[in-house]
Parts: structure tokens; sequence; C-alpha cells
């Protein structure tokens, strides 16, 4: 039989994205059917960019962010209250997906969607849900109302979201630094987070550097120090991002990036799981755009932890400042990249990280009635 999966991506960011497109070849062309789901027109765009189509399963959950990727945690939790409790919203994604459902074996959700999370809970739906999650990811879920609500609700939130994820079929905790061996047992497997096969590009991208900036990103201060900052240290750059797509020099997606980011002498990123993957496995060092955004705060905690080459950048509203912090930041880092970056080995981890994914997911579907 078959093997037959619905992928539902968030697109609050694009790491979910990347990931998905990532997988979804890679299960396509290991012979499984697999129909696409996410929840917003960009993001639907964005996929289609790397030759996937999907359908939106609806846009009213989303998580908020300002111009400079600070989440909004009070709009965000208007909006997912919102979603859950009007009638016409999350009621209806269920019913939407229950259709989907029918002579499927999975539904994956990467990340976090909360109707899948209701589904994922209940005796009929929870034998086909697996839950795809950033470690950072989770821990900033359970710990949302920590700050503003201490106590009682706090604790109560944290047992319902950790109930909710834990029932499910299984759970994919990945991390950039997770090694392909690590396991927790059923229903958790901890796997490295995917990364893209980078091409071997010609040396001249040994003298840029690659930025990605994902959507959340508009403001244009930021942008122009940015640029500015790491033209003061030398280095040109191909700049990617959906926020600045049509700002001279940028570009809104570019399928190809992952192969700039292994070429280059350094990345441009915020700390988010797909860009610290790409620093870790092709071994290139990376300049972390850092704002207030709970689980890529973590990962660059973690990226100090592990000793990837890096520098830290803020955005506090001065551009000056933030062009001399870029400036540094480039320069420091510039003396680890002068070895050739090591794509060809880089490939064979890439490939080994998607490879295990798809196989577990494959073995998850046998058994299990469509």
């Amino acid at each position: 039989m078959t093997p037959r999966i619905v992928y539902l991506a968030t697109a609050d960011a694009r790491g979910h994205l990347m990931r998905a497109q990532l997988l979804v070849h890679a299960l396509r062309q290991a012979g499984a059917e697999v129909e696409v789901l996410t929840t917003s027109t960009a993001g639907q765009t964005f996929l289609a960019g790397f030759g996937i189509a999907s359908t939106i399963l609806s846009q009213h959950y989303a998580v908020q962010f300002d111009t400079r990727q600070n989440m909004l945690r009070a709009a965000t939790n208007r909006n997912v209250a919102h979603y859950m409790f009007h009638p016409a919203r999350m009621l209806r994604d269920i019913v939407r997906l229950q259709r989907s459902l029918r002579g499927a074996q999975l539904l994956v959700n990467d990340s976090f969607h909360p109707a899948v999370l209701f589904m994922g809970a209940l005796p009929f739906w929870r034998r086909k849900v697996v839950h795809v999650y950033g470690v950072s990811l989770r821990q900033a879920l359970v710990a949302n109302f920590d700050g503003p609500h201490p106590g009682l609700f706090s604790r109560l939130f944290r047992r319902v979201v950790d109930w909710q994820i834990d029932t499910a079929r299984a759970c994919f905790e990945h991390d950039f630094a997770y090694a392909l061996a690590e396991q927790d047992g059923r229903p958790h497997q901890r796997l490295p987070t995917p990364v893209a096969l980078a091409a071997l590009l010609d040396g001249a991208n040994l003298r840029g550097a690659a930025i990605y900036l994902n959507p959340h990103f508009r403001d244009p201060r930021l942008a122009d120090a940015l640029c500015a900052g790491i033209a003061d240290a030398g280095l040109t750059a191909h700049r990617v991002g959906e926020g600045y797509a049509q700002r001279d020099g940028w570009t809104g997606v570019d399928a190809d990036w992952p192969s700039r980011a292994a070429s280059a002498r350094v990345i441009v990123s915020a700390p988010g799981m797909a860009a610290l993957s790409i620093a870790l496995v092709y071994g290139r060092p990376i300049v972390l755009v850092l704002t207030d955004q709970p689980e890529q705060v973590s990962n660059a905690a973690r990226a100090t932890q592990l000793g990837i080459a890096h520098r830290v950048v803020t955005w506090r509203g001065d551009a000056a400042d933030f062009r001399r912090q870029v400036a540094q930041a480039v320069t420091a880092l510039q003396p680890d990249s002068q070895v050739l970056p090591t794509v060809a080995a880089g490939r064979i981890q890439a490939q080994a990280r998607v490879d295990a994914w798809t196989g577990r997911l494959l073995a998850l579907c046998s058994g299990v009635a469509a």
C-alpha cells in the first residue's frame, strides 16, 4: 500500500516551510503520497518556489511580530484565543483536516498548530498525529504564560500543552546539534534538524556574506545598517528576505540560498534552527541577528555552548550602533572562514539527516489503517 501523509507546515517562520519542502520531496522520492497544507498565502508562495504545491488550511492562526522580528506576545495570545474559541475557525479547520485524513496514515504537525494539538489528544485521531518541533520552540510554548500569568494558570497551561503533545502517536523533537543516534524512546524521537544538500559553488562566493532574514524583518533602517556594516568589513553580500523583496539588491525567495550559505565567507541570519544547522553542517561562521523571540534566544545560547563560530548582534533602534556591531562581528569571524568550506562532507551529513527523517516517518505509516 502506498503511504499517504498529510503535512501541515505553519507559515509563522520559513524554517517550518523549508523543513517541509525538504521532507516532502524526500518522501515523494521514496514513493509516498504527500498532501501539503500551510497557513498563509505568503507561505504557499514560498513553498511554490521550491516546487511544492500546497493548500491553505486557514489564515486565522498566526504568531504576531513587529517589523524587527520581535514577538508580540499579547497580540499573539489574543489571536490564538480568537482562533480557538471562534466557532468558524478552529472547529472548521478540524473538519477540513478530518476530510484530508481519510485514506491517510499520518498527519504531520509542523509546528504546534492548535487544531492538530487538539486532534492529537483525542483517541479517534491521535493514532495518526505526529508532532514535529524544535526543542527550543516547545520550551518557549510551555513557558508562554510564566511571565504575565505566573502561578496556577501557567502551571495548568504547561500541563495541558504537554499532555496534548505527548498523547499523540509520535513526537519528532529536532535540534541543530542533535546526533543521528539520539533517541528518547517512543513516542519521542530526537533527530537533527534537516538540512538542504548544498551545491558546490565557485570560489567567488568565498568573498561574500550570505544573508537570510525571514519575512518578519521589514524595518528598512535595519536592512540598510546591516548591509553597510558588512560592506565596512570588506565583504559583498547576497541578500534574501521576503520583507525586503522590493528593495534594491534584495530577493524575496532563493531556492539556492543554502548553497550560497555553504560557500560564503560568513552567514548572516536570525538564530533559527535552519540557519544554525547549515552553519554547523557546512562549517560556516555565522552572525546571529538576535531579536525578542524566545526560542531563538535559546538557540543563540546553545550555539555558544557548542562552540559554533558566531557573533551576536542586536538591533536597539540605533542604525550607527548596529552598523558598528555588524562590521565588528563580520571582521572578527573572517579569520575563522579562511579554510575552504567542506561542502562535500557537509552534503553527506545533510543527506544522512534527511534520510533519517524519511525513514522514521515512513516506518510510522506501517501498520496504521488509512
